[in-house]
């Protein structure tokens, strides 16, 4: 049992990118599907799609490669199970400076740090990605 499928998702597709695999898949849920669909928004991953029908279903991604070196280079998972992160809209980090991105969860769905800012909004603060 995975107490935490976030930083369990972040973590599968940074070792299969150091591992040079092609696709992971692992199991589907709205928040890791608004997640992937992110990173695929930024340039992270290259594919995110659901595969198989509920409740069965799975996320298959896509591992993105510039060079045959991996996009992403480093994550860091900020709010955990065990103690959240919340923070304001003035408050939201700036990721290796500016390099990264910042992954909010806020009452207007999961987005990016920049687009919080944009429209004022903070909220929990799930991870850095660089």
């Amino acid at each position: 049992m995975v107490n935490d499928p976030i930083g369990d998702m972040l973590i599968q597709i940074k070792n299969a990118s150091l591992a040079r695999n092609s696709e992971i898949e692992f199991p589907y849920s709205k928040l890791k599907m608004a997640l992937g669909k992110i990173l695929k928004d930024e340039g992270y991953i290259a594919s995110v799609a659901k595969v198989g029908t509920d409740p069965k279903a799975n996320l298959r991604v896509g591992i993105k490669y510039v060079n045959g070196a991996s996009v992403i280079t480093g994550v860091k998972r900020v709010s955990k199970p065990g103690l959240r992160w919340y923070v304001a809209k003035d408050k939201i980090p700036q990721v290796v400076g500016g390099m990264g991105i910042a992954i909010l969860s806020t009452p207007q769905g999961v987005m990016t740090g920049s687009t919080a800012k944009k429209k004022g909004t903070g909220g929990e603060l799930l991870c850095k990605i660089w």
